[in-house]
């Protein structure tokens, strides 16, 4: 076990110098820079206990127009901002979404309804089906169907909803794409922001309580911001870039912390086998 210890040291080391390069999503050169004035308009304010404007009116996946209260008062809701042409974070976002879903013994449609909302004002319902459909298919579930809708809609209508839930964005002309965080919102049948949840993971069980708390028109307390972006800022080139090398590095992290779990166990149980020998003879 000296060689797999000193194997648990190495990559302790590796993944600290490894880590320290990632702060959130922002990467560790742009540590010594400010943040760039896009960015800094970027954010998801929690506005819990605010009312989401019911009326304003969006496309469904069909092409008709729907009040956004067409998805409210029976249920809770859970809301999030998008686009479905998104390279990089939403999908990852909406992938989340999808396993906790899965996790949870609610099912979408019946205990609680998930609206999708694209802030691309381009894209169109056939988007919107399309993206529907593949997570339907992965869902799995029956009634998904009439629970789980992806909306587009006109700048006006993303803008006043974006600003009411406190999700700010903005789209960078030279790149050709959204700057905007992710996460999700949990809202209750009247409308209001019951809670809030960070990032491209969910967990179920944060989930399932802010979904029965919202169910009872409960507001839930402020969580922890942990912003995640779309792109960065490179100094180095002084431009835009996809932030995956970030998540790599997460996941690299979580890695190590599993790797080392794993060789303290297997070298106590080493250590444990001989004396149990002994003792038993």
């Amino acid at each position: 076990m000296r060689i797999c210890g000193a194997a648990v040291l190495a990559l302790v080391a590796a993944g600290a110098a490894w880590g320290q390069g990632s702060q959130g999503i922002v990467p560790w050169v742009e540590r010594t820079k400010p943040r760039p004035d896009l960015l800094k308009k970027v954010a998801l304010e929690q506005k819990l206990n605010a009312q989401v404007p019911l009326d304003l009116v969006f496309r469904d996946e069909h092409g008709r127009s729907v009040p956004l209260g067409t998805y409210f008062g029976k249920r809770p809701v859970v809301l999030s901002l998008a686009y479905y042409e998104c390279p990089m974070l939403c999908t990852l976002a909406l992938n989340g979404q999808l396993r906790a879903f899965r996790s949870l013994d609610f099912s979408v449609g019946r205990e609680f309804e998930v609206v999708v909302v694209s802030i691309n004002p381009k894209e169109t319902p056939a988007l919107a089906a399309a993206k529907k459909a593949t997570y339907l298919s992965s869902y799995r579930r029956a009634g998904a169907e009439n629970g789980w809708h992806f909306l587009t809609g006109t700048e006006p209508s993303i803008r006043v909803l974006a600003a009411a839930v406190g999700y700010r964005y903005e789209y960078d002309f030279e790149s050709k794409q959204y700057a905007h965080p992710t996460g999700l919102m949990v809202i209750t049948p009247e409308g209001r922001i019951a809670a809030y949840q960070y990032g491209v993971e969910y967990s179920a069980r944060d989930l399932r309580l802010a979904l029965v708390g919202a169910s009872d028109e409960r507001i839930g307390s402020p969580v922890a911001e942990v912003l995640l972006y779309c792109f960065h800022y490179d100094p180095a080139t002084g431009k835009y870039s996809l932030a995956i090398l970030n998540l790599v590095r997460a996941g690299a992290a979580a890695t190590i912390v599993a790797l080392l779990a794993f060789f303290l166990i297997a070298s106590r149980r080493h250590r444990a086998v001989p004396l149990k020998a002994e003792a038993h003879p």
